[in-house]
């Protein structure tokens, strides 16, 4: 990876988890996905990921046919995003699928000028730890690899501390996005990158659930008889998909509290219940996730940014209920949404 694309990554940054614009007739809908990249920039986000869970994996369906043309869009864009910057917008996509569908993925990435590849893991449920490391290196022979780990509820699998000891060897690993939503899970990461003595990692929260108290935490460890203490740094994050502005600011405080050895801020203890309710509504955990892409859609719909909250599959839509949990949390912390911002802006992304 590019020096300055890595420091950005070790930094820590906000980086959404990208939704898919489309239109009514479930086309896409270049404009609108454009201008949702340009929100993302805007905001202040130092990366983008595309072709991941929140992009809807059914993009690679034949009949959808879409995981090029939405990887084409994005390197176009962030690559006039990226002129005159002194540092990169990060650009990752997803790649999924056994190893020969991953590895193309990769490639296909790498050709585009993708900066890493985000590797979900779901395909190989019944695999061992030797054929999941195996499956890893080679797809990190073509790109830098961000590691995955997808809680079950949406498709992930459990990934025990053995697996993740042994993923944090893997040469051209860059980072970590850990997502299992399990406090036991996400401290078997940790504790094994810092065991394996792999400081050049990048810990990423995608743990929706936990976000604020996951950039506060020092996570520290015995190793060979010295202390050593790690932190997530940033997030890739499907919440981080709308209200962007926001947890850019968010980012910045976690970043400055942890600095000045600050510890639990009140302040910052209580926006963690405020980020999690508010994750519960758009992501409706009420219905075990049922409506989280189109959560995430409703949200910026409202904004102006999508036109509407359809899906490539048209049973995906909102759940009972989730529409109005979205009204009440929207009420309840008007200070995590960045309207206004968007008001202001909207037509200049949409030109």
């Amino acid at each position: 990876m590019d020096e300055k694309a890595l420091a950005v990554l070790r930094r820590g940054v906000v980086i959404p988890a990208s939704p898919l614009a489309l239109t009514a007739r479930r086309r896409f809908d270049e404009r609108r996905q454009r201008a949702l990249w340009r929100y993302y920039v805007a905001a202040g986000a130092g990366g983008i990921a595309v072709g991941v869970h929140t992009t809807q994996f059914a993009i690679r369906e034949p009949e959808a046919g879409l995981f090029r043309p939405v990887l084409e869009l994005a390197a176009e864009e962030i690559g006039s995003a990226n002129e005159g910057r002194r540092e990169p917008i990060l650009a990752i996509a997803g790649a999924c699928g056994r190893t020969k569908q991953a590895a193309a993925e990769a490639r296909l990435a790498r050709e585009l000028g993708f900066d890493a590849v985000l590797l979900s893991l779901a395909a190989l449920s019944d695999a061992g730890d030797d054929e999941l490391i195996a499956h890893c290196r080679a797809v990190a022979e073509v790109l830098p690899l961000v590691g995955f780990y997808l809680q079950p509820a949406v498709g992930g699998r459990v990934l025990g501390h053995a697996f993740w000891r042994q993923f944090a060897e893997v040469e051209n690993v860059a980072a970590i996005k850990i997502a299992p939503f399990n406090r036991y899970y996400t401290i078997d990461v940790v504790r094994a990158v810092a065991e394996a003595g792999r400081d050049d990692i990048a810990l990423y929260t995608g743990n929706d659930d936990n976000i604020v108290l996951d950039l506060l935490t020092p996570y520290r460890f015995e190793v060979d008889g010295r202390v050593v203490e790690r932190r997530i740094v940033g997030g890739l994050l499907g919440h981080w998909a709308f209200w962007t502005r926001r947890a850019v600011e968010l980012l910045t405080d976690c970043h400055a509290a942890v600095a000045a050895g600050a510890g639990a801020d009140p302040a910052l203890l209580r926006r963690n219940v405020e980020t999690t309710d508010a994750n519960a509504a758009v992501f409706d955990t009420a219905h075990a996730f049922a409506g989280c892409i189109p959560g995430v859609h409703e949200v910026l719909r409202r904004q102006g940014l999508l036109a509407g909250t359809w899906c490539l599959d048209p049973a995906e839509t909102l759940s009972p209920g989730q529409a109005e949990e979205i009204d009440r949390v929207r009420a309840a912390y008007p200070h995590l949404n960045d309207d206004d911002f968007v008001r202001e802006h909207l037509d200049d992304w949409l030109r």
